[in-house]
């Protein structure tokens, strides 16, 4: 990174002055913001930054932090929980999963920092049109559905939703869904949003939790009323000899993970897939306006 940026709210004395960090990120546009930012709030903070963002895959991130390849990264709770870690059965309250990964994870040279608001869990979404026809309002109500109006229950979903136990195969037994043969349509994440904002083929499409899509085509949340989708909150997973080497990190980024939520995820992800603009130029603006860096 060659951002000419300096300490606003964090950074104060460039702790960072001298170090050389790498940061990396999944490929997908809300992990290549929230990469951009841990990079330029590093940089601001007197270190040279070298981003290593957008790799393919999970396990490719996570092995880059692991061995030390990377020094960090925004990552998610339940992705550790359960495709790092190998659990099956997800940690209900927020906290206790956050704790519970934190500790295991210890054992691999990782290290994770206090965990943000922002939740990227898997969800279900209907149209504004389709949930006042339906009265789906909860998971319950489209199970229900289901069963009672077979021939209105359709669902779009990616091709990995449909395979995993904490996609569609897990979510259809916890709730007794029987989605009719033919009625589940397999496709491209992007396209999931765009199909179900129509209402065809689908009426109700599995996605991320807080993609900017969902506000800009007016889609609406379905209730996970039965808990059934794992916390997928976001926190600064960390090579731990980068911790002890640098310390001063789990302070600069505190405020900056403090701030995230999913309302502020929805913007930003929405600046990038729906208006278009660089994850790096919404990562520098967001944390130019809330103040915690300054340009130039």
């Amino acid at each position: 990174m060659t951002d000419k940026v300096r300490p606003g709210s964090v950074g104060a004395g460039q702790p960072l002055k001298g170090a050389q960090l790498t940061v990396t990120s999944k490929e997908f546009t809300e992990q290549i913001i929230l990469g951009k930012v841990m990079g330029l709030v590093f940089r601001a903070a007197g270190a040279d930054v070298v981003d290593r963002t957008a790799v393919q895959g999970s396990i490719g991130a996570r092995s880059a932090v692991e061995t030390g390849t990377a020094d960090g990264m925004y990552e998610y709770t339940g992705t550790s929980w359960i495709t790092y870690l190998g659990h099956t059965k997800p940690v209900v309250d927020p906290m206790e999963q956050w704790r519970a990964v934190r500790d295991e994870d210890r054992a691999k040279g990782v290290e994770w920092l206090a965990p943000s608001k922002l939740d990227n869990t898997y969800a279900l979404v209907v149209s504004d049109r389709l949930q006042k026809k339906y009265g789906t309002k909860t998971l319950s109500d489209v199970a229900e559905l289901t069963r009672e109006k077979p021939e209105s229950a359709s669902i779009c979903v990616e091709n990995e939703f449909a395979s995993r136990q904490d996609g569609l195969k897990g979510m259809a037994k916890k709730y007794g869904m029987r989605f009719p043969e033919g009625k589940v349509h397999k496709m491209a994440g992007g396209v999931v949003y765009t199909q179900t904002a129509h209402g065809k083929p689908c009426v109700f499409g599995a996605i991320a939790a807080t993609d900017g899509r969902i506000p800009a085509l007016k889609l609406r949340i379905l209730e996970d009323d039965r808990k059934f989708f794992p916390n997928y909150n976001v926190a600064p997973e960390m090579n731990s000899k980068t911790m002890k080497e640098h310390p001063e990190i789990e302070k600069l980024l505190a405020p900056i993970t403090e701030a995230l939520d999913n309302k502020t995820a929805q913007k930003l992800n929405a600046k990038v897939d729906v208006d278009g603009q660089d994850p790096h130029d919404v990562a520098r603006d967001w944390l130019v306006r809330e103040g915690f860096i300054k340009t130039g």
